[in-house]
């Protein structure tokens, strides 16, 4: 894949992955589309980061996806890439009683039906143009359950089948499809799981680090791309998937004794 002279939409790219992802294509010589929930933090963003464009949207909504795309494809005609990065992240304890029906499956709103309804609306037109290319960001968490973000490891491993399906599907078109495998980063996504017993800081990886590595795979047509100790989750879920459980099931375990 060419990483210069695209037009690359970026959902939740106001912090984390997604803010680098944005500042690391714009220095490459491509012109970047963040989106984000929040008007106040794309602004501040946007006022940061010369060259940048900002669309409000919350991918968990439909009525925002299909807007977003009349606007963006109105005004960046040329768009080619979809990087689908927003996400939410909660620890939960499914003992519980507080957590409505409605709440309980927020996650899979934003990380799982959300990249699907982007792919919907803008796949019609990618398969126009003579080149296009989707990055699905999906997780480690995908391969290997986390018992203390029960949903969020769910929506991933959706995500992740999701994923190679539309590559298969997609086999006889110009529209190229990737996977990045985010190990655990350094971002406010994991802010909330640092003071928890059983969880260990130092595992976690500098958000530089993983997207200069998703470029690069990129860059080589890598289509499932594992930064860090992602593949070595990988590994470790084919040949002792009990034994991962084990020790992923340490952190949190006095939250989820009940």
């Amino acid at each position: 894949m060419e990483l210069k002279n695209n037009t690359v939409l970026i959902t939740g790219g106001t912090s984390g992955l997604g803010l680098v992802f944005a500042k690391k294509l714009l220095e490459l010589g491509n012109t970047v589309i963040v989106t984000g929930r929040d008007r106040a933090k794309l602004t501040a963003v946007a006022e940061k980061t010369p060259g940048l464009h900002i669309f409000q949207c919350d991918v968990s909504n439909p009525k925002d996806i299909a807007d977003l795309y009349e606007n963006v494809v109105t005004q960046f005609p040329k768009l080619n890439v979809l990087i689908n990065n927003a996400g939410e992240m909660r620890r939960l304890s499914l003992h519980d009683t507080s957590i409505g029906l409605t709440d309980i499956t927020r996650e899979v709103e934003t990380n799982l039906m959300g990249p699907i309804r982007m792919v919907q609306a803008f796949l019609p037109h990618f398969k126009a143009l003579g080149s296009a290319a989707i990055l699905n960001v999906t997780s480690g968490l995908s391969l290997i359950p986390y018992p203390i973000s029960p949903i969020y490891g769910a929506t991933k491993s959706g995500l992740r089948s999701y994923t190679k399906s539309l590559r298969v599907q997609m086999k006889n078109t110009n529209v190229k499809v990737f996977e990045l495998i985010a190990p655990a980063a350094k971002t406010p996504l994991n802010d909330k799981f640092i003071d928890m017993d059983g969880f260990d800081p130092k595992q976690m990886m500098e958000p530089e680090k993983i997207i200069d590595a998703t470029l690069k795979g990129l860059k080589n047509d890598n289509y499932e791309i594992y930064p860090g100790v992602a593949r070595i989750m990988l590994m470790m879920s084919r040949i002792a998937p009990a034994f991962m459980l084990k020790m992923l099931s340490r952190s949190g375990a006095a939250e989820m004794a009940g």
